[in-house]
């Protein structure tokens, strides 16, 4: 009985081990399938050798020998070990195979968000380019004196139009960058005061003209200065204030209170309080308010409009600033959106450590003195013949003098060949044959003379994102503005940086 037990023992490890090279066969030939082991194709099967010599001693023993417990213990086990290590060097090379997928599905994905980002910026840059057109022509249609009530009307529609189609423009934009983790928040000093008085200006003038009242209260024991992203979080804002005034009917309400929560040493909490009396929105609505295009019901969106993007863009940029975003409403009596930040405290910059040279983009147009302009001369880079002779309509409205070049390399030359002093201001696109607006700029900064180095540069393109921006500033421009051109504000910047007022 003992004897049986013996060679039991011994057979069933030769079948096992039979079992072992079929398996170990399949790994190899898996291995060689994957690619990179034409030099180990030997090295690869010696073990199918070892494996077989193994075997055809198992069965030397079983057929010739008489084995006692030990041997068939030590046979019966030596193929266990040998099944459990192809078992564990399968799950290894699996593992690796997986993590060979998943680095190359993550160097697939860098990629495509890399096109991702180039497909938005020239889409940014196409849809921007005639909208530049129709918005410049029509402003220049409004400053005629001797127009009809009829055409003015209709001048102001094309107006309301064309902004309403850039919004959507940008909120498009905007949220197929989140959605390819692109949206960037910059970290920096701004003044609450500022943001809250350039909100309640853009906010009071929509409920104004659509006859609603407006209410804004903000503590006045607060700290003025914040770090953080102070254009992000004014456009979450103005975001959920817009789609306040947009579905509350006159005569009714949109207040917006700003709240004190609370601090820990020098970190901050804010809540800002977005209350209407408009039409409110259905309870079982409410958890999908910010999913993206989301819209309670067609018929709402026919009435009122919109992309259905605004408040998913809202909650993405409050969540990256770990922030949080509530919303409470019933049908027919109105909604209050509450926002949560926790901000850092800081000093108010000094003087001497801000660029008086620079203007941002967005800052709040003042009015200009008649005539501060007249006599200016500026060099205009601008590719497209079109945008150039609006661009020089628009300049010649305040009695500026443009000259056009082509392309960046004409740019250049013209201002080399031109007298020290004769430019007061480049006007520079971005995109351009021949020579980018980039590389002109930092070609004007290089060249040998005295006034390389001072001229006001202003970037003007339809290139409108953050990181657009930044390139510009780094290549020694002055100011960055985005087309459509807002005529007020590229006076008002021109004004500025050649120190026409203070």
């Amino acid at each position: 009985m003992v004897a049986i037990l013996h060679y039991l023992m011994v057979f069933s490890g030769s079948a096992l081990m039979v079992y072992n090279i079929y398996k170990y066969v399949l790994f190899a030939r898996s291995l060689r399938a994957m690619g990179g082991w034409e030099r180990e194709q030997r090295t690869l099967y010696i073990p199918i050798v070892l494996l077989v010599l193994f075997l055809m001693g198992y069965l030397a023993v079983g057929i010739f020998g008489q084995p006692d417990l030990v041997v068939a213990a030590i046979l019966f086990g030596g193929s266990i070990f040998v099944f459990l290590m192809i078992v564990f060097v399968n799950l290894v090379a699996n593992r690796v195979q997986e993590n060979a997928q998943l680095t190359s599905d993550l160097k697939a994905a860098e990629e495509s968000n890399r096109s991702k980002s180039s497909i938005l910026s020239s889409m940014s840059h196409e849809v921007r380019t005639p909208l530049n057109a129709i918005i410049g022509l029509n402003k220049m249609v409004l400053k005629s004196a001797d127009l009809s009530d009829d055409v003015r009307e209709k001048s102001l529609k094309i107006e309301a139009s064309a902004n309403h189609l850039l919004v959507l423009v940008n909120d498009v934009l905007d949220m197929s960058r989140i959605e390819s983790g692109q949206l960037d928040l910059a970290s920096e000093p701004f003044s609450l005061k500022e943001l809250l008085s350039q909100t309640d200006v853009i906010i009071g003038g929509q409920c104004a003209t659509k006859g609603l009242e407006y209410n804004s209260d903000s503590p006045s024991d607060v700290p003025e200065w914040y770090m953080g992203d102070a254009v992000k979080l004014e456009q979450a804002l103005i975001n959920i204030l817009g789609n306040t005034v947009k579905f509350t009917q006159a005569p009714g309400s949109v207040s917006f209170t700003t709240r004190y929560a609370g601090s820990f040493g020098d970190m901050h909490t804010l809540q800002f309080v977005v209350s209407d009396t408009g039409i409110g929105i259905d309870e079982k609505f409410l958890p999908k308010i910010f999913d993206t295009f989301s819209q309670e019901d067609s018929a709402r969106t026919s009435k009122y409009g919109g992309s259905g993007l605004g408040l998913a863009i809202t909650k993405n940029i409050i969540d990256q600033m770990d922030g949080d975003i509530q919303v409470e409403s019933k049908k027919g009596r109105g909604t209050t959106f509450t926002v949560t930040v926790t901000l850092k405290a800081t000093k108010a910059p000094s003087d001497s450590t801000q660029d008086q040279d620079e203007v941002e983009a967005d800052e709040p147009v003042e009015e200009l003195p008649e005539g501060a302009l007249e006599g200016l001369r500026v060099l205009m880079a601008e590719d497209v013949e079109l945008n150039a002779e609006i661009l020089i309509d628009l300049l010649d409205l305040e009695d500026i003098v443009a000259e056009h070049a082509e392309n960046g390399q004409i740019a250049v030359d013209m201002f080399n060949d031109s007298e020290v002093g004769y430019y007061d201001a480049v006007l520079m696109d971005l995109r351009m044959p021949v020579m980018d607006g980039l590389s002109a700029s930092k070609a004007i900064r290089a060249l040998q003379r005295p006034d390389a180095g001072t001229v006001p540069i202003i970037a003007l393109t339809a290139n409108a994102f953050e990181e657009d921006v930044r390139h510009s500033l780094q290549a020694h421009m002055n100011a960055h503005l985005a087309k459509p051109i807002d005529p007020d504000l590229l006076y008002l910047t021109l004004a500025k940086l050649t120190k026409r007022i203070p």
